[in-house]
C-alpha cells in the first residue's frame, strides 16, 4: 500500500505541470488534488466491446477512456477482464457522477453507472479510493469539447 501511495502522490506532482491537451491523456482536478493518467481511447462500438479483456495488467498511471457520442445510461461488466478495476462515469461536462470502485474480475454482473453519461474512465482497482478521486472531479481531454464543459482543453 506504501508503494501505491508513493506513485499516486507522483501523479499529482506530475499532473502539476503543463498540461497540454491530447488524446492519449487524461486530466483529473478536484478538492483531492490533480492527476494525469496516460489513455488508450475506446470510441467505437468494437473498441468498447473489447476494452480491457484478456489483459492481466495495467501500468498504475494507465487507464482506458470510453467515450460516446451522445449522453446515454450506461451500464459496464467484467465479462473477461483479468484485473481489478475503478470506474469513473462521466457526463457531458467532463464531471465524475459515479465511481464503481474495486470491480472484480470475471464478474458479469452488470454495473450501474448512471444516466446522461458520455464517458467512462477505467484505471486500476482501488486507485480512486487511494487517491481521494471521488464524485465531482473533473476531467480534461479533447473529447469533452461542449460549451459547457467544466475544464476545457
Amino acid at each position: 500500500m506504501k508503494i501505491r501511495l508513493a506513485l499516486c502522490l507522483a501523479f499529482l506532482g506530475q499532473a502539476a505541470g503543463a498540461q497540454e491537451c491530447r488524446e492519449d491523456t487524461v486530466f483529473l482536478k478536484g478538492e483531492w488534488g490533480q492527476a494525469r493518467f496516460a489513455v488508450e481511447i475506446a470510441d467505437d462500438v468494437e473498441e468498447r466491446a473489447q476494452g480491457l479483456m484478456h489483459r492481466e495488467s495495467m501500468p498504475t498511471s494507465a487507464g482506458m477512456l470510453f467515450v460516446y457520442e451522445r449522453p446515454q445510461t450506461l451500464s459496464f461488466w467484467m465479462r473477461n477482464t483479468l484485473i481489478e478495476l475503478d470506474m469513473l462515469f462521466i457526463d457531458a461536462t467532463g464531471t465524475v457522477r459515479h465511481i464503481h470502485h474495486s470491480a472484480q474480475p470475471l464478474d458479469e454482473t452488470p454495473i450501474f453507472g448512471g444516466d446522461d453519461l458520455t464517458h467512462v474512465l477505467e484505471i486500476n482497482g482501488g486507485l480512486a479510493k487511494a487517491m481521494g478521486i471521488a464524485p465531482g472531479t473533473v476531467l480534461r481531454h479533447p473529447t469533452f469539447s461542449n460549451p459547457d464543459t467544466e475544464w476545457p482543453c
